[in-house]
């Protein structure tokens, strides 16, 4: 990589003694080869695998959890919604592809906002992401066990507790998820395509069984001088653009599979452009043609809406059994998910923000620890739902938001550090740029605030400020305490130290600057 500007010099790492450094506000001990050799991931996914993590990781909003935005804001609420999210991703994409080539390191958010923001800034980013990924993780674990019971309630006469079927879901997947990232990926791709192909098999029943209608997008009776198309009014689009995210989230983590890409500079963004059109041509399907065959004011309220499509169109019994490919969607999304949050976690980790044990990997070079640990705290929340009442009680309504409000404020720091990253280091090498530039940044980054302030005004949403509220004092207060005084020169941390010269782990190793920092091994 080329010197950073000479106007913005790398943070310097001088050091004040063989084992510690203070740099940026933070203390870096020496972790020394063995540390990493214990925390190694695999290179195994081409752009093909990256879109199947993609999409798959997003493609269980197609089946539940969008629809609830047209109980805010009608059927034309949700689609101005959806047109400006389209706008919103396609600009943090973009951005997102440009730092993650420029930083093919597995942290992402968290490493794009380290270098732009420092190890506090990094850490907040970082942790949204976190906060993000399990609680949606959580959610997908709900709604496919609410398809699974549904589905072996209707074909065998056979039902379990939800907290059962939350246990296999979440062990599962986990036994997946730490198999290996080739496994991975590949069963990304193949569910990915199962899953396209369903909503595809869905649109062509919806069109030609003559369930459609126009007049069911717009059966929302509009509140006194209101119209059908936005039968609440204009403000609730606010509303539903957090529900409206559901049809792309996830999709930015990408970066998080860069040590595990054989080229990331060049595949993370063609994958994200790729899945990011497929995701807009499926969520249109969903969004026309499951409202049509439902109607508006039925799908916004549905807890499994293209199951009950399904059924408007061929049936109870029949639907059950296209139920069953239809929960392929939601798996696919709960590998995809897990994934996510088992890297951020290991990066994190790896570099000492968080418990350094969440790092280790075993001897199929994934981080089952974190996988683990994820899921407990997934299932102490799915817990939670269950006991205030689930879906339609307080605790359900604030792990689904907590999901949200952890994406956009992921979302809007990301933002921040693209434009401060253009500026800092204007000359680090960049394989690919984004063709919307600080414009499209900006866009994005003004999309999640709108986003965030939609929360403050809409009373179902604001526990989950709360909550996530009280997550961010514990962080930070033991970042501060502890784990500020004990960080590591990982890739991420490099990257930032050097001005942008180090942190391919790849072509460095991943204890390039330990010597240069600390003096020669002792």
């Amino acid at each position: 990589m080329s010197q950073a500007s000479s106007a913005t010099p790398p943070e310097s790492p001088a050091s004040s003694s063989r084992r510690q450094s203070k740099v940026a506000g933070a203390t870096y001990t020496r972790a020394g080869h063995d540390y990493f050799q214990k925390r190694t991931l695999k290179r195994s996914a081409g752009v093909w695998g990256l879109w199947g993590l993609a999409v798959a990781a997003v493609i269980s909003g197609d089946f539940s959890g969008w629809n609830f935005g047209i109980d805010f804001a009608g059927f034309g609420g949700m689609l101005i919604a959806f047109a400006i999210l389209v706008v919103m991703y396609y600009g943090m994409i973009f951005s997102i592809g440009e730092m993650a080539a420029a930083m093919p390191h597995t942290g992402g958010a968290y490493s794009f906002a380290r270098s732009a923001m420092g190890p506090w800034g990094g850490l907040v980013t970082g942790a949204a992401e976190t906060i993000e990924y399990v609680a949606t993780t959580a959610v997908i674990v709900y709604f496919s066990a609410s398809y699974a019971d549904a589905i072996t309630s209707e074909l065998l006469n056979f039902s379990m507790p939800t907290w059962v079927w939350w246990i296999i879901l979440y062990a599962a997947f986990i036994a997946l998820n730490a198999a290996g990232a080739a496994i991975s990926f590949k069963f990304a791709i193949v569910v990915s395509i199962i899953s396209i192909a369903i909503i595809l098999v869905f649109s062509v029943m919806a069109i030609f069984s003559g369930q459609f209608s126009w007049d069911k997008l717009f059966d929302i009776a509009p509140d006194p001088g209101q119209s059908a198309f936005l039968p609440h009014g204009v403000i609730p689009i606010l509303f539903a653009l957090p529900y409206a995210m559901w049809f792309f989230l996830g999709i930015e983590e990408l970066p998080l599979a860069a040590e595990e890409s054989h080229n990331p500079e060049r595949d993370i963004p063609r994958a994200g452009f790729i899945a990011r059109t497929t995701l807009i041509v499926t969520g249109l399907l969903v969004l026309f043609l499951n409202t049509g065959v439902v109607g508006a004011e039925a799908t916004g309220t549905a807890g499994e809406p293209l199951l009950d499509g399904f059924r408007a169109i061929v049936g109870d019994e029949l639907a059950a059994v296209l139920a069953l490919f239809a929960l392929i969607g939601l798996l696919a999304s709960l590998q995809g998910i897990m994934f996510a949050y088992g890297r951020n976690m290991y990066s994190l980790s790896r570099a000492g923000y968080y418990p350094k044990f969440l790092s280790l990997t075993g001897k199929r070079a994934t981080p089952w620890v974190a996988l683990v640990v994820g899921a407990v705290i997934g299932f102490v929340a799915l817990v939670l739902v269950d006991s205030l009442g689930g879906t339609t009680g307080v605790a359900g309504a604030i792990v689904l938001n907590i999901a949200i409000w952890g994406a956009v404020i992921a979302y809007a720091l990301q933002m921040t550090s693209y434009v401060i990253l253009r500026r800092k280091y204007p000359n680090a090498d960049r394989p690919y740029r984004s063709p919307w530039g600080i414009p499209g940044a900006v866009i994005a980054g003004a999309v999640s605030v709108l986003i965030f302030f939609g929360f403050f005004i809409n009373e179902p949403a604001r526990p989950a400020i709360v909550a996530i509220a009280i997550v961010y004092v514990v962080i930070l207060v033991g970042f501060a305490l502890y784990f500020r005084h004990r960080l590591v020169l990982s890739p991420e941390e490099e990257y930032a130290l050097s001005g942008g010269t180090h942190g391919d782990p790849l072509e460095e190793g991943y204890d390039a600057m330990e010597t240069e920092v600390f003096g020669d091994k002792t």
